[in-house]
């Protein structure tokens, strides 16, 4: 295994690692939005807590999985023409997509963040609800770090079609 190959393996392992810890994530906000509307409409008790808490999940989930979704295809493209490319075309396009498009959009997105995440740390920034979750800044927290792992496997997915490119020309 070439070092290139070890590196798009690391990202693709740490990915795949991510992307299945946190569909755990979606049985949890599953069974709380379950017992948020059981205690709500069944008991008439609420809980802002509660509900902040199924809106973290869905923002972890969501922000976190991204760079999951990417690693199996799953996000949107133009398959109308993609799917008839050859696998040469293909490569070109997502090694052009990559360079051109997604790097430098979660570069600027972890650029752009870093401060507005880094002010709601330095005061702790809590919810304004009374009872919510006293801490927003772990939420926001979830922009670089999506911009960081969405950059870390669409840099794999670049080197692939990459090595594919290059191993199309050696044949």
């Amino acid at each position: 295994m070439t070092r290139l190959q070890a590196t798009v393996h690391a990202i693709d392992q740490f990915t795949e690692f991510c992307g299945r810890a946190l569909a755990w994530l979606s049985i949890g906000m599953a069974l709380l939005t379950t017992l948020v509307v059981i205690l709500r409409y069944g008991f008439n008790i609420g809980s802002i807590a509660s509900q902040e808490a199924i809106t973290y999940m869905h923002g972890t989930l969501f922000m976190l999985g991204s760079a999951y979704t990417l690693r199996h295809g799953g996000h949107v493209r133009v398959d109308i023409f993609y799917r008839r490319f050859s696998a040469q075309s293909q490569a070109w396009i997502n090694s052009l997509g990559g360079i051109i498009f997604l790097l430098p959009l979660c570069a600027f997105l972890f650029a752009i963040s870093w401060n507005y995440v880094v002010e709601s740390w330095s005061i702790r920034e809590s919810s304004a609800e009374t009872g919510g979750i006293p801490a927003i800044f772990l939420l926001k927290s979830l922009l670089p770090l999506m911009a960081a792992c969405l950059f870390l496997q669409g840099l794999a997915e670049t080197l692939r079609s990459a090595e594919q490119l290059i191993k199309g020309r050696s044949e």
